[in-house]
């Protein structure tokens, strides 16, 4: 959801005040991508991955059961760190949630789309729900700001 104008220059205010007073820690947050840390995540997985590829084989080859088995489990194990750190690397592009990402129905109605171009019937409650949350807080907003609580 965009924010307001007011809500934008306060942000920029905030953030030029910080700038002002803590100019290195400005400086380190600015310098740091969480995309490099999950990119990183994603070879050392990657590395993993291989490493229990080789101990399953090993352990085939040499017919110790218990050693392919930790192979197996070492592969299954980096495959879901692999595919949890690529996930956040997706959320950390955009700044959202990796299911957050909204694209235009067949209706023009954003939703989030399955995995056959489908936007699934909880995303849509979902939306609804968020969106009528967020327009209460709206109107509520409105309201104190003319003083009629």
């Amino acid at each position: 959801m965009p924010l307001f104008e007011h809500e934008q220059r306060q942000l920029e205010q905030i953030e030029q005040a910080l700038y002002a007073e803590y100019p290195k820690l400005a400086q380190s947050v600015r310098s740091h991508d969480p995309r490099i840390h999950y990119r990183r995540r994603i070879l050392a997985a990657g590395i993993g991955f291989l490493v229990g590829v080789g101990l399953l084989l090993g352990g085939v080859v040499s017919q110790i059961i218990p050693t392919a088995v930790g192979g197996f489990v070492v592969m299954l194990a980096c495959a879901m760190w692999a595919l949890t750190s690529w996930r956040h690397m997706g959320g950390a592009l955009t700044g959202r949630a990796h299911g957050d990402r909204r694209s235009t129905g067949a209706r023009g109605q954003g939703g989030v789309r399955g995995p056959r171009g489908r936007a699934s019937v909880r995303s849509r409650r979902s939306r609804v729900a968020r969106q009528n949350f967020m327009e209460r807080l709206e109107e509520r907003w409105r309201r104190r700001q003319e003083g009629g609580l």
